[in-house]
Parts: structure tokens; C-alpha cells; sequence
């Protein structure tokens, strides 16, 4: 009998990949969605991709009324949660906002998880949890910091508050997941990252300015102590991501606890290195201007990856010349994103 697996913001960009990956493992997938940052679109590309659509309820974590009917309806075997607000700028503008869905939301869903006798639970956490780190690359083992920003924050209380729920009771089965950077698309151009408004991330922002959406890339900081001076991070594939999601799935059913793991690649590439890579891929102008550093930005920041590896047998699988490659197939294909 298949697993019935919750995906929280599964209409999202990592959340419908990762949906489209449990379904094509044989997954049961119920998606809840609010919509406020998502696409319903996404999920009906989901279903061309690999004939099998998700059941869709939309909602709001915050809501346990549909919470509980949700898990009433479904027989809900483990959690995957994306759902919350991810924007580190609009973080700092509305740290009220970020608190009450991604620190408060995920409260209300444990509370429910408890009520209807789930305690699978993988969670969508991030690397900026780390904060400043003071070594590279980034082990799990090194301590979490003092995130820079509201967004990096709420996810560090979220890891704390799953921690120690997981120390009151031991049968919750709990996955830390903690994501670099995630680019790319899937290999179709059906379904990809659709932001909303202008992107806050580099690589939908490069793509949009290569579409000709917007003028230029604003590359904040070239004086960094880094190989051109321009920051460095560690962007992984999200194929490879969701993939990592069901490796980590898979995992806790058989560990009790808290497991934490990084999604990386291990690898770091610069600002200018990207918009070069994204250049070649698309054989478009990127052009950009350098401007002053962003406050909260640090230096560099990749994985180590090697944890992952050996206690899941993950790893990521695809290079920089894909994420570039599947990303302009995407944005290309789509140049409004979902809102053809």
C-alpha cells in the first residue's frame, strides 16, 4: 500500500517538484496550499508530466479547523512542510508576518499532526540557520549562528521548536532539511520557480533580464575577499533537492528523533561566474551593474555534503551547465511564468 504523504505549500516551486517526485515514486500526495505565493497551475503541469495528480486542498496551515478536517479526510502517513514566506528583504520589512506563518504555522501544524497520530514530519529549513559561519564548507555539526536576518530566524526557531518536540516525545520522527540555494527546473519547461513580482533570487532574476522582462542585474558587492570579489554560494539543482526530500523521507521511518541533514553540492560559484554560465546557456546578454553590498549578505557560504551522502546515498546529481540549461528551457517557454 503506497504512503499518503502531506505536501504543505506543494504548489510552490521546490514543493511542486518534489510533489511531481513522490507521485512518480507511487506516492498518494495531498497538497495544501494557500495560494498567497503559488501557482494551481503548477499542479496541473505536475499531472501532464507524469499523468497522476495530486489531491488538492487549499488552505492555510494556520487554520486547524482545516487542518484537522484534512487529516479526518486523508490517511495522512508523513508530513512534508514548505509552506511559509521566504523572502529575506521583505523579511526585515515585515518580521510580524514571517513570525506569525512560518513560526506560528508551524506550531498549529504539529499541534495537528499530534491530534490525528502523525509524527513523520520533514521540514523545510534553510542554511542561513548557520548564520555567519566561521569555517567553510558548512558541516551540520557546525552550530547554528545567529541568523542575519527575520526569515533566517523563523527558521531556526522552527528547527528549535521541532527539537524539542521531539524531546517531550519519542515517537516523533522529525527531518531537518537544511537547502543552500536551490535553482533549475524541471526537464520538460513545464514547471519551474514563478516569483512573484520582481525575484529576490539571482538565477529567476538573471533569466528575466536575459528575457528581456527586466533591464539589468544588480550584483550587490565586488570587493568581497572572494575569487572575483562577487559573492559566492552553493546553488543546487532542484531535481536533486527533492530527491534529497525523498531520501530523507525514507530515512526517518526507520530513525527516531531529530535528524539534520545539508542539501548542497559542496561546490561554490560567484555572481559573475553564474551570469557567465547563464549567458552561455542561453546565448543571451546578461547585462548587470555593480552596486553597493547588501547588509546581512555574507561572503561565501557552501556545503558539505558529505553526511547526506553516507547516511542517506544522496548526493547532487546535476552541474552547473543543467541548472543553467533547464532554467532558461523554463523561463523561455514561460516568459509570464504560470500566468500565460
Amino acid at each position: 500500500m503506497a504512503d499518503t504523504i502531506l505536501v504543505t505549500g506543494g504548489a510552490g516551486y521546490i514543493g511542486s517538484h518534489t510533489t511531481l517526485a513522490l507521485l512518480e515514486a507511487g506516492h498518494e500526495v495531498v497538497v495544501l496550499d494557500n495560494l498567497c505565493n503559488s501557482s494551481l497551475e503548477s499542479l496541473r503541469r505536475v499531472e501532464r508530466i507524469c499523468g497522476k495528480a495530486p489531491r488538492f486542498v487549499q488552505g492555510d496551515i494556520r487554520d486547524r479547523a482545516v487542518l484537522d478536517a484534512l487529516f479526518a479526510a486523508h490517511n495522512i502517513d508523513a508530513v512534508l512542510h514548505f509552506a511559509g514566506l521566504k523572502s529575506v528583504g521583505e523579511s526585515v520589512s515585515q518580521p510580524l508576518e514571517y513570525y506569525e506563518n512560518n513560526v506560528a504555522g508551524s506550531v498549529i501544524l504539529a499541534q495537528a499532526m499530534a491530534a490525528a497520530g502523525v509524527f513523520q514530519l520533514v521540514f523545510s529549513s534553510s542554511a542561513t540557520v548557520y548564520g555567519e559561519p566561521a569555517q567553510m564548507p558548512i558541516s551540520e555539526d557546525v552550530p547554528t549562528g545567529t541568523p542575519t536576518n527575520p526569515y533566517g530566524r523563523s527558521k531556526l526557531m522552527v528547527e528549535e521548536l521541532l527539537q524539542d518536540l521531539a524531546d517531550s516525545d519519542p515517537r516523533w520522527r522529525i527531518a531537518l532539511l537544511r537547502y543552500f540555494n536551490p535553482v533549475g527546473a524541471h526537464t520538460s519547461g513545464l514547471i519551474g520557480e514563478d516569483p512573484n513580482g520582481i525575484p529576490n533570487n539571482l538565477l529567476p532574476y538573471v533569466s528575466q533580464v536575459a528575457i528581456g522582462t527586466l533591464k539589468q542585474v544588480s550584483v550587490f558587492g565586488a570587493d568581497y575577499p572572494t575569487v572575483d570579489g562577487t559573492g559566492v554560494r552553493d546553488y543546487i539543482h532542484v531535481l536533486d533537492l527533492a530527491d534529497g526530500h525523498l531520501k530523507a523521507l525514507q530515512a526517518i521511518s526507520q530513525r527516531s528523533g531529530v535528524s539534520i541533514w545539508n542539501l548542497g553540492t559542496g561546490v561554490g560559484y560567484s555572481v559573475l561566474q553564474m551570469i557567465r554560465a547563464f549567458e552561455q546557456a542561453s546565448g543571451r546578454p546578461v547585462p548587470y551593474q555593480v552596486v553597493d553590498r547588501r547588509s546581512g549578505d555574507i561572503a561565501e557560504c557552501w556545503a558539505d555534503p558529505t553526511k547526506a551522502a553516507q547516511e542517506l546515498g544522496w548526493k547532487a546529481e546535476r552541474g552547473l551547465a543543467q541548472m543553467m540549461a533547464d532554467t532558461w528551457r523554463w523561463q523561455s517557454g514561460n516568459p509570464q511564468g504560470y500566468a500565460q
